[in-house]
């Protein structure tokens, strides 16, 4: 993931008066030295040619600064006009507003957002509307095409940055039995790291490209989707549908399918407990006053009960190396719900509260020896 260090910077410049290169200094809270930047490419048009200085008015430390002194690489997008929404709430307003699914009301402000590559810690970000800036006099002109030039080139620093954060896994490396056979449990959780990997990266896309009105075409081509950019080329190309005349005795089609969703949708008895447990976590863990467990708790047990959906659920054969490597993931999640769990009965001041968080965590115990249970018999097949 980026590191984002706005918050902990003091001040800083960005130098790109000299073309094709863009250097700079970051004042970090509580390191003695700046950070140097020594990268390859050019800012947007915006600050092209100039060189800027920025002051944090109030800096606050952050965890995992372990910033290289000396960060070499490549431009990402620098720029202090990018448009984003910003929130014209505080904080605790915006979360209480998010929760009741309430519309909150924003703003569009230019934010000073300067992305680059570092060999050394790979994607760093200062996003913020909040410095107060200062530009020098421009000393050459970036004209429109050059411009062009230097996001397509951002566009594939970000692509080849996914592309290694991701490490896909190629067919041949798989390692899979050309007779057909099925891939055991190691094989398959190698294929769910990647899995993994590959939500990761695309978060960070999306986080990026948020509020960009060109968001799709562009995530794509970040994530190497070369198939979806396609489809989307055609589309943009291709002429309006045209709209269906309907008549009365369409719906009297003797070779309509008829769907089972029932059959589909079938619900394994362990998935029904672990969705039932979910409920009942939600509710307690509202029960008492706002504790900083009860949000592990909730994701937690939600992971659990969603994954199982996955692997267990309807009535289609799946492969039991995949099953396996899912039921070894939820252990995982059971442990941490059991002690998110634990601290919620520590905390619990109230009597009936915390017998039904004991209660729970019962639950959450019985459902963790049926996982385990149900691997010892998928492996004894």
């Amino acid at each position: 993931m980026a590191w984002r260090i706005d918050d902990a910077l003091e001040r800083g410049e960005i130098d790109n008066t000299v073309e094709g290169k863009t250097t700079g200094r970051l004042w970090i809270l509580g390191r003695a030295q700046p950070v140097l930047l020594d990268l390859t490419g050019d800012c947007w048009r915006d600050l092209a040619g100039t060189r800027l200085t920025f002051r944090n008015p109030a800096p606050k430390t952050q965890a995992s600064m372990d910033l290289f002194p000396i960060q070499h690489g490549v431009v990402g997008d620098m720029t202090a006009s990018r448009k984003n929404k910003v929130p014209l709430v505080s904080d605790d307003e915006f979360a209480a507003m998010y929760a009741a699914r309430h519309q909150i009301p924003f703003c569009w402000k230019n934010t000073l957002y300067l992305e680059w590559f570092s060999e050394r810690n790979g994607r760093v970000v200062i996003e913020t509307c909040d410095f107060e800036l200062e530009l020098s006099e421009r000393t050459w002109e970036m004209d429109d095409d050059a411009e062009e030039a230097q996001k397509l080139a951002n566009m594939q620093a970000m692509r080849d940055f996914m592309n290694h954060l991701v490490r896909r896994i190629e067919p041949a490396d798989r390692n899979v039995d050309s007779s057909g056979e099925e891939e055991d449990e190691f094989q398959w959780e190698e294929r769910l790291k990647e899995s993994d990997r590959l939500a990761d990266a695309y978060q960070e896309v999306l986080e990026k490209y948020l509020d960009d009105p060109d968001a799709e075409r562009k995530e794509a081509f970040a994530m190497g989707w070369d198939g979806l950019l396609e489809a989307l080329a055609e589309e943009s190309e291709a002429p309006p549908p045209v709209e269906p005349s309907w008549s009365s005795d369409d719906s009297a089609d003797d070779d309509e399918e008829v769907f089972d969703d029932d059959a589909d949708m079938r619900q394994h008895p362990l998935q029904a407990k672990a969705q039932e447990v979910v409920i009942r976590g939600i509710d307690l863990s509202r029960a008492g006053d706002e504790h900083p467990a009860a949000a592990a708790l909730g994701s937690a047990l939600m992971q659990v009960a969603g994954k199982l959906a996955g692997a267990l659920n309807g009535d289609y054969e799946r492969e039991t190396g995949y099953v396996l490597a899912m039921l070894k993931r939820c252990l995982g999640w059971q442990n941490d719900a059991l002690a998110a769990c634990s601290e919620l009965v520590a905390a619990a001041t109230d009597n009936d509260h915390s017998r039904a968080l004991e209660a729970l965590r019962d639950s959450i115990f019985e459902i963790r020896e049926e996982i385990v249970n149900l691997r010892k018999e998928l492996k004894g097949n």
